[in-house]
């Protein structure tokens, strides 16, 4: 997978930030969150940044599809309490978007990740290209203009 050019446990490295909750039940037997929890805790960012996107240009029939996710550990966590989950594009490719993440416990990070999504076409069922309009902002974002 895409290493990033910066640094995916660096707190200023994220304009976009989603606060998740921490739940009771995602604590594992030794009173950790656990793993599975975490990946929820990305997901909720990841679907608010590249739904954010889709959103913005309205393209019917066109929506996202998880095909990578790689999670790195960094310290524990438990419950109760909030993180605050970073979310950055990091590259677009022919027809996938690649994304990263920093989930935050106050200004430590706990977690980072790199996901992989595919733009998918609901009406024909299969990967797709991002049209023009999508491509452009989406690179705009990543050059940081």
């Amino acid at each position: 997978m895409e290493t990033p050019e910066f640094d995916l446990a660096g707190r200023q490295n994220y304009r976009l930030f989603t606060p998740v909750t921490i739940r009771f039940s995602d604590q594992d037997s030794m009173g950790h969150v656990n793993n599975v929890s975490f990946a929820a805790y990305i997901e909720a960012a990841r679907t608010m940044l590249i739904q954010g996107i889709l959103d913005r240009f309205r393209h019917a029939g066109l929506d996202f599809i998880l095909a990578r996710v790689a999670i790195d550990y960094l310290q524990e966590l438990h419950y109760p309490g909030t993180v605050d989950v970073g979310a950055r594009l990091i590259r677009i490719g022919g027809k996938s978007l690649t994304s990263g993440y920093g989930v935050f416990s106050g200004a430590v990070c706990v977690a980072t990740a790199v996901s992989i999504n595919v733009f998918y076409d609901m009406t024909a069922r299969r990967s797709v290209a991002p049209p023009d309009d999508i491509r452009a902002a989406i690179d705009q974002e990543i050059s940081g203009r």
